[in-house]
């Protein structure tokens, strides 16, 4: 199904889980579905200011957000309320699942920070996946996790991020 027609905008429910727990979750609208890649938008869901030291996300960002349904990552595009984009900021997870209007995302810890100038390449959050036990838990999905990352990082580096989400 694609949402880029006249039809009225589709909201759904992302949710973000996080060791078994629900995280966050947040309406956005539906951009696109293609069945393998599914994009959506929505404002910062954080509610106030959480600043990273490298970037702030802050009430009035929109995130656009990319999902795949076979890959281990999603990709948010960051822009300020002005429209300026701030960055990338990469969750590594859990391929995606839709199921009607709830998208199902979880979170492994990872992520990775690209500037909107690409100056900027951050691995993130390392510790927090090693403490996690998931290698111990899920060899295969730690690997799977660990390559997402080294992927995003490579594709960031290489400047060819932006063939993700053309």
């Amino acid at each position: 199904m694609s949402a880029n027609s006249a039809e009225s905008s589709l909201l759904l429910e992302v949710v973000l889980v996080k060791a078994g727990r629900t995280k966050i979750r947040y309406e956005a609208e539906l951009l696109d579905d293609d069945g393998t890649r599914l994009a959506v938008r929505a404002p910062w869901a954080g509610g106030s200011v959480r600043d990273f030291g490298f970037v702030r996300f802050e009430p009035g960002d929109v995130f656009t957000e990319y999902y795949w349904r076979d890959r281990w990552y999603s990709v948010k595009e960051v822009r300020d309320s002005t429209g300026a984009l701030k960055g990338w900021y990469c969750d590594v997870a859990r391929p995606a699942t839709r199921s009607g209007a709830e998208v199902v995302v979880e979170d492994l810890d990872l992520d990775l920070w690209l500037s909107a100038d690409g100056t900027d390449v951050i691995r993130l959050d390392e510790d927090e996946f090693a403490q996690s036990g998931l290698a111990d838990r899920d060899p295969a999905a730690a690997a799977a996790a660990v390559a997402a990352l080294d992927e995003l990082e490579s594709l960031a580096r290489a400047g060819d991020f932006d063939t993700l989400l053309a």
